[in-house]
């Protein structure tokens, strides 16, 4: 709730910085061509994310089909853009997974893999580009992203001082994490993967970006876009908005591309992505439909039996 809040603040900062005006901008430009361009991104993406995910699950013995990924992660998706929190769709996704293949810590560890593995080459990918192409950003980012790994690894040996049963759960999870990705070969899928799905949505918002009606040069872009996509990752938002349309405003007005437009991509990548994120609704009502057939399919001695056993 307190991250839902902050988020609200962040937006409503960011309203009162910058005027509806950009909000309003953003709505309008939103048109069939550009909406089909998104769903298509964001299909590429999602196969892509699902690869991923069924390779990481695979190796940690939790096999999982592509096909079968593709539809949870669509509706891993579109439950984290509606529910606030921003990772309830991976829960359930990996709730559901553990399910179905009896084993929930080891289809728990496999999400959480696969979206640490995701978030750390989209970081890496920024901070390549920043160093070449950013020069603008540098003095800020990445002194804020060096500041980030420092406590991070702060907060791991701390975790790792604190008992000798932290640190036993440590090097279990370190073994885990070497199971998923260990191997050259899969790691290297996993790398392209996320490569993917990050070039996907960084060409989303470029699309965005000339649907304003601004005109950047691509490497010019791609340094913006990353920017604004890392800062999409901050944990203080609501839907994914917040932070990000603040970000987004500071970046093209340090580029002398001005807030306002800032603003307004951001504003329409996130119109986009909840848009593109709507087969998972799809999915989400198909699954209910069948779990609900399948329920009222069964004799009703079975589920006498199956309340018994569990009370039991």
């Amino acid at each position: 709730m307190a991250r839902t809040l902050a988020g609200l603040a962040v937006l409503v900062a960011v309203v009162a910085g910058v005027g509806s005006e950009p909000f309003l901008r953003a709505l309008s430009s939103v048109d069939p061509g550009l909406v089909f361009v998104a769903l298509v991104l964001s299909a590429v993406a999602t196969v892509a994310a699902a690869w991923r995910w069924s390779t990481i699950a695979g190796r940690l013995g939790v096999a999982l089909g592509v096909r079968e990924a593709v539809a949870w992660y669509y509706r891993s998706q579109f439950l984290n853009t509606v529910v606030p929190g921003g990772v309830v769709g991976d829960v359930e996704r990996a709730v559901t997974q553990g399910r179905d293949a009896g084993n929930l810590p080891q289809a728990a560890r496999a999400v959480v893999i696969e979206r640490t593995v995701g978030q750390l080459v989209q970081v890496a990918i920024a901070v390549l580009v920043l160093v070449y192409l950013g020069s603008e950003f540098q003095g800020v980012l990445l002194p804020v992203l060096g500041i980030g790994l420092v406590l991070l690894v702060l907060a791991v040996l701390g975790t790792a001082a604190s008992s000798a049963r932290a640190r036993r759960a440590m090097r279990r999870e370190l073994g885990e994490l070497a199971a998923g990705i260990g191997s050259p070969v899969v790691l290297l899928r996993v790398v392209i993967a996320s490569v993917v799905v990050v070039g996907c949505h960084v060409a989303t918002l470029g699309v965005a970006v000339a649907a304003v009606g601004a005109s950047v040069p691509p490497l010019r872009l791609a340094a913006l876009a990353l920017v604004v996509l890392v800062s999409g990752s901050i944990p203080l938002n609501v839907g994914g908005w917040g932070p990000r349309e603040g970000v987004a405003g500071w970046a093209f007005a340090v580029a002398g591309l001005g807030a306002s437009t800032g603003v307004a991509a951001s504003a329409l990548f996130g119109v986009l992505t909840m848009i593109s994120v709507a087969p998972g609704l799809v999915v989400a009502v198909g699954s209910t439909v069948r779990r609900a057939r399948t329920h009222s399919a069964t004799p009703p001695a079975v589920l006498t039996v199956a309340h018994r056993g569990v009370g039991s």
